[in-house]
């Protein structure tokens, strides 16, 4: 586990460094950038969210939930109703 952190701490490291190493007019238009993907991406998300919910079709349907369980059980009651019958000898 500390050889991962390490690996990891030595990659933060580095890029740090790299980014320090650019010009502060490169790390601002980077750092634009990156802002206005991230504003998109929101942007888009938000739209799609109000979209979905907005749709006249967006209902929900709620009914019984039915498991494995309860079609064994309905199969073994189906099967417990012939219990009554005569046994063939």
């Amino acid at each position: 586990m500390k050889k991962i952190r390490d690996t990891i701490e030595r990659h933060v490291l580095k890029a740090d460094q790299k980014w320090k190493a650019l010009p502060a007019a490169q790390q601002r238009l980077l750092t634009k950038l990156f802002f206005g993907c991230y504003a998109v991406l929101t942007v888009i998300v938000l739209v799609s969210i109000a979209v979905s919910t907005g749709n006249k079709n967006n209902t929900m349907s709620i009914s019984h939930i039915t498991t494995f369980s309860d079609r064994v059980d309905v199969g073994n009651a189906a099967n417990d109703s012939r219990t009554n019958t005569p046994l063939k000898r």
